[in-house]
């Protein structure tokens, strides 16, 4: 019953965001507070009403659903996705300390996860720490570029990208 009602609640969120409808994506929200006054102690369902928040423009809603999810033992794919949700919501909101140490979380347990890299790279960026956000950048569209001409200068690109203050005397 319990992920029944869950899985309803996951469906109609995904497809209030698809479709970006405001009224579906506030029915899914009402019955995942609905599942998480009935289950505090649930840290998907917890972590599917950050979402929700999210999803609804509601940033600062989501946070301690995010905090309280992580608290609660958060795994998996939702503990990817919380991370980058949690961190992207900070970046957002010019909280970008928070942001980053969330991102940098996210990336040292999610290393594959590119998006978690991208998102730090901005967060970096609004932090004013350039020459990191530039690394993780070129870093990432070396290693999944297909253009011969990117392709053609990359040993040169992945050495400057990482020695970006240097100048040739």
């Amino acid at each position: 019953m319990l992920r029944d009602r869950l899985a309803e609640a996951i469906q109609l969120r995904e497809e209030g965001r698809a479709k970006q409808d405001q009224a579906i994506l506030g029915q899914a929200r009402v019955l995942l507070l609905e599942l998480n006054a009935a289950y505090p102690d649930d840290a998907e369902i917890t972590y599917q009403n950050a979402v929700a928040c999210d999803n609804l423009g509601l940033e600062h809603e989501s946070i301690p659903y995010y905090l309280r999810a992580l608290e609660q033992g958060l795994a998996g794919p939702d503990l990817e996705r919380a991370l980058l949700g949690l961190g992207s919501t900070y970046r957002g909101l010019g909280q970008y300390d928070k942001a980053v140490e969330t991102l940098r979380r996210g990336v040292r347990e999610f290393p594959d996860n590119r998006a978690l890299q991208a998102f730090l790279a901005m967060a970096l960026y609004n932090s004013q720490q350039y020459k990191e956000a530039m690394e993780i950048v070129f870093t990432n569209l070396l290693e999944t570029t297909t253009d011969e001409k990117l392709l053609y200068f990359k040993r040169g690109l992945e050495y400057y990208s990482l020695h970006l203050d240097e100048v040739w005397d």
